[in-house]
């Protein structure tokens, strides 16, 4: 089976090239991404914590699924593409906000991504796919920013990024 490709993008988020995931990850380049945020009609958020034998970030808490998109994939295709295989469900989602971040990891990788956020909403129990995820949650914003500032080990960079920066775009009640 051929290697999963991201989308090598500038900071204009112009598409400049294509190439192996793990290449892209192992040079820091930056490539298209996405993040998607599931809400209830409580207003809280799903998260999802990543499968232990992820190649990065494995177990820790994060949004309600993230990838890359496909060559050629629109952002909102791609949202309903992953969350369907990470999740188990589809829904509509709406684009929000995009930004650029760089996290390396502890295992020589490092995500340099040009992340869109996507907002859906849903009140039903995931069917989580064991391969990508371990366990989920429904959690109010202000839990997960009060959790984030005394753990927040157990969270990816992305999703930190994202409460720290973002958190006004990503909260529906506002």
């Amino acid at each position: 089976m051929e290697e999963e490709k991201v989308i090598l993008v500038n900071e204009q988020d112009e598409q400049i090239g294509l190439m192996p995931k793990m290449e892209a990850h192992e040079k820091a380049l930056l490539h298209r991404a996405f993040s998607v945020f599931i809400f209830n009609d409580n207003n809280e958020l799903m998260l999802q914590q990543r499968a232990l034998d992820k190649y990065h970030s494995p177990g820790l808490w994060t949004n309600t699924c993230c990838s890359h998109q496909r060559d050629g994939e629109s952002n909102l295709q791609a949202g309903k593409r992953r969350l369907n295989e990470e999740m188990g469900f589809t829904v509509d989602l709406k684009e929000s906000i995009s930004f650029i971040y760089k996290a390396p990891f502890d295992n020589g990788l490092t995500e340099h991504e040009y992340d869109h956020v996507m907002i859906g909403h849903y009140n039903d129990e995931p069917e989580i796919n064991p391969d990508e995820v371990a366990h989920w949650k429904w959690m109010s914003l202000e839990d997960i920013k009060a959790d984030i500032a005394l753990n927040s080990n157990v969270y990816t960079e992305w999703f930190k990024v994202i409460f720290d920066k973002f958190y006004e775009y990503i909260n529906v009640k506002s």
